[in-house]
């Protein structure tokens, strides 16, 4: 009896034992495996939409902050516990947001937290709460592929990430697209013009296996790429032609930082050779032509030629340098520091002070009536040359006349002699004594007459010199820049404790080291050394800033929403993975944009359909996990330019001095001196590309303002898509929708089409690239007739007004 109770109790015990090393091994390996939740990826975007706006960076009510672990796991004011890692129903946060209290509910207002939301912050809290830092504030990491289940859908990498997220949250992707929605999203999206009928059914009709691949490659070899994506670069860039202000004076030369961005664009240029050439192109060894045009980035904001404060308005230009320099290329609010330390990032007043120092001893854009800091001769060296032989020869011959000149005062009374001398400008002292040079000094006449015939001469020669040429740059900067000192409040005039050049002190970044100027070198070289850290691999933002534009540019949405803020008030990426992966492949592939968009284009989640599904509209409205393509209207610029291709009339010309569109009297009215500063140019000239207008900062062009076209006094990340009454008000009554709808109907007519339904035809033919149906048809002619008989309009005019409803249905308008 007492054997078979020992026995009994060596099995309870052993069964204890076993059952005891099994609850370990789950508790060590559910502190050891992997979360499934990761808080910057899935929790910290629900925290930052329903949590951050009463405790998160900005403010924290009840000292809860829930941003930052120490904070957010700690007792706060009022006693409680926010969060308790590992312990779901003692955590605070999960009963305030399920409660049934509408005064202890959280959040108080708008919508609460979703179900599945809820279940992730559960799922999070049960698994430790683990934070991370603030994912941008990291080193990229170069993740693994992902392993998904319907591997047929995968093209290249890229579908790996958008798959594996969107399995996770049990989504399906859409069918691809038709072919002739991705040859015109491929089109507009690479060179912002559509493709014709002709193309379109080209393309159907091709079933070779590498059709959409060759359309890419094509497309991404076009000239009019540079065009687009070069007025991409601009918008971030704040591109110009003017100065700003009441005068708003031209900026000479600003067009050619415009030709150099398009053509870098069309060659390809390796992105941190854009990046340096931008910074420093007047610094580096061998500068260019190319490289010293690249500098007109700093040239290209708002400049007061009379401002009442010039020490603050110096101070000013370099705050425009510093934000647009760290929101472009780094991704972060640098300028947000001038006055105080960043309230949200990392970035103190000293480490604005530091960045501004890089900048110190380039001269401003300048002063009034002289903008010579900002004009530099690019000239060949055979121009320059032979102009410096002319001022030479010109000098030479001056200077002996101005000697005689000089000789023949001397021989004058004295008062005379005075008020000769008063006369300051050599020329008009010439022009006084040229008749009495024989009667005063008349050894020398006949010197001085023929010193005058060669003066004709090397005057005559000046129309025959070939042309300098000069480019909108860096032109004058210290060698040796005056100290940089910290400035309370950002105001210049009282400056606090002196800094050296500094990077952002989160990078991480070893001091900058800033060689000593070479004899022969005419600048300090610190930009170099900025330009050369901002393009370096080690480098946190760069490379993720770009590959996110680029994607933002093909998808419609950057995986980072908040494309030049990467800080702690942007949005988080949706595909933290996806978006580090992409950064490493940039690096690996020489930093090659088109290599870039060749791989997204080439993935199957580019060539999407965009039409909804019922389960993604209801668990996805937004498309955070792109399980659909995102459909946009066309830009300004595309609604412009296809409307030009469509009639017919589209000017291909490339690169030189931008044009002028007409604008109404009305328009011109609102400047302080109406017209002043616009040109005429001819009706071929303005038919050419967007891109090439005339950018006056005080007088857009109005279509293009009317449809979001960027204001220019700040970097553009992302414009704006508005639906307003000025869109459809220009697109039926403006003169240039009514003049090109007209010449639309020539075009038409000219095809030898006499019929008005032969007329419809090619008139949808031109403008949707598409055949006509029955029913479009059968619209047209209604819509013709009706204008005859109800409005008295003869043939001609009621097709003119047909052609122009064409060109404002949401099919010409709109992209899938």
């Amino acid at each position: 009896m007492l054997y078979l109770i020992d026995v009994v109790r060596f099995r309870s015990t052993a069964l204890m034992c076993l059952m005891l090393l099994v609850c370990t091994g789950m508790v060590q390996a559910q502190e050891t495996a992997e979360p499934t939740v990761k808080f910057n990826r899935d929790v910290k975007p629900i925290l930052a939409k329903k949590c951050f706006a009463c405790h998160g960076p900005a403010e924290q009510e009840s000292s809860l902050r829930l941003d930052e672990r120490d904070s957010a796991v700690a007792e706060a004011d009022s006693g409680m516990i926010a969060i308790v890692p590992g312990k779901v129903e003692e955590s605070e946060l999960i009963r305030r947001i399920t409660s049934h209290d509408e005064f202890e509910r959280m959040p108080p207002e708008g919508e609460g937290v979703k179900p599945e939301e809820l279940a992730i912050l559960k799922t999070w809290i049960q698994e430790g709460a683990q934070f991370q830092g603030h994912w941008a504030f990291e080193p990229v990491s170069d993740p693994k592929l992902p392993v998904t289940k319907h591997e047929g859908w995968v093209q290249n990498p890229i579908d790996q990430f958008i798959l594996a997220r969107l399995e996770e949250n049990g989504l399906e992707p859409n069918a691809p697209a038709s072919k002739r929605t991705l040859i015109r999203r491929a089109y507009y999206n690479l060179t912002g013009l559509p493709p014709t009928k002709e193309e379109i059914e080209a393309f159907e009709k091709d079933d070779s296996p590498d059709a959409w691949k060759n359309l890419v490659e094509k497309l991404l070899a076009s000239d009019h790429y540079g065009e687009k994506w070069g007025r991409h670069w601009l918008d971030l860039v704040r591109f110009a032609e003017t100065n700003s202000y009441e005068r708003d004076g031209v900026k000479p030369n600003a067009w050619k930082y415009r030709d150099y961005v398009i053509r870098s664009f069309n060659e390809n240029k390796p992105y941190d050779q854009f990046v340096v050439e931008q910074l420093a192109g007047d610094e580096i060894e061998n500068p260019t032509v190319d490289s010293i045009i690249a500098t007109g980035y700093y040239k290209l904001g708002v400049w007061d030629d009379e401002p009442a404060d010039p020490l603050l308005h110096e101070y000013d230009q370099y705050d425009d340098i510093i934000s647009t320099t760290s929101k472009t290329f780094l991704g972060i609010t640098i300028g947000c520091a001038r006055c105080h330390d960043h309230k949200i990032d990392p970035i103190s007043q000293e480490n604005y002070y530091e960045f501004l120092s890089f900048f110190r001893g380039m001269k401003p854009y300048g002063n009034r009536g002289d903008v010579s800091f900002s004009q530099r001769e690019i000239s060949s060296p055979e121009v320059i040359s032979t102009h410096e032989n002319h001022r030479r020869e010109r000098e030479a011959v001056e200077n002996r006349m101005n000697e005689i000149v000089s000789a023949a005062i001397e021989q004058l009374p004295k008062e005379e002699q005075k008020e000769v001398k008063r006369q300051r400008d050599p020329n008009r002292r010439r022009e006084r004594m040229d008749g009495r040079i024989a009667e005063l000094v008349p050894n020398e006449a006949s010197e001085y007459a023929e010193l005058k015939r060669q003066w004709d001469a090397v005057k005559d020669k000046e129309k025959y010199l070939p042309a300098r040429e000069f480019a909108l740059a860096v032109n004058k900067a210290d060698k040796t820049p005056p100290e940089t000192t910290t400035m309370l409040r950002g105001n210049p005039h009282v400056p606090g404790d002196k800094v050296e050049p500094g990077f952002p002190k989160y990078f991480k970044a070893a001091k900058p080291q800033i060689p000593e100027p070479t004899a022969d070198q005419q600048t300090s070289g610190r930009r170099l050394v900025l330009a050369k850290w901002i393009a370096s691999e080690e480098n946190l933002m760069t490379a993720r800033v770009m590959v996110n534009r680029i994607w933002q540019y093909q998808f419609g949405r950057g995986l980072v929403r908040s494309s030049s803020n990467f800080g702690q008030l942007g949005t988080p990426p949706t595909h933290p993975e996806l978006l580090d992966w992409l950064t490493k492949e940039f690096i690996r592939s020489g930093w090659d944009i088109k290599h870039m968009q060749r791989l997204m284009m080439l993935s199957s989640a580019y060539q999407m359909s965009s039409a909804g599904a019922e389960k993604g509209l209801a668990q996805d409205p937004a498309n955070d996990l792109f399980w659909r393509f995102n459909s946009r209207r066309l830009t300004a610029e595309e609604v412009r330019d296809s409307i030009l291709l469509v009639n017919g009339r589209l000017n291909d010309k490339m690169y030189g001095h931008g044009f002028y569109p007409r604008i109404s009297a009305e328009v011109m009215a609102g400047q302080s001196k109406p017209g002043d500063g616009w040109g005429n140019s001819s009706y071929e000239e303005q038919a050419r590309r967007a891109v090439y207008i005339h950018v006056k900062r005080s007088l857009l062009t109005p279509i293009l303002s009317s449809f979001d076209f960027p204001e220019t006094d700040a970097p553009c990340e992302d414009r704006f898509v508005t639906t307003q009454p000025a869109q459809a008000l220009g697109m039926i009554n403006g003169d240039f929708a009514n003049q090109q709808s007209t010449e639309l109907a020539k075009r038409v007519r000219e095809t030898g089409a006499t019929t008005p339904e032969d007329q419809i035809r090619e008139a949808i033919h031109f403008v949707m690239a598409r055949e006509a149906n029955d029913q479009d048809v059968k619209i047209g002619i209604s819509l013709i007739n009706d204008l005859k008989k109800d409005h008295g309009l003869d043939d001609q005019r009621a097709f003119d007004l047909y052609c122009l409803m064409l060109i404002n249905l949401n099919e010409f308008f709109f992209l899938d």
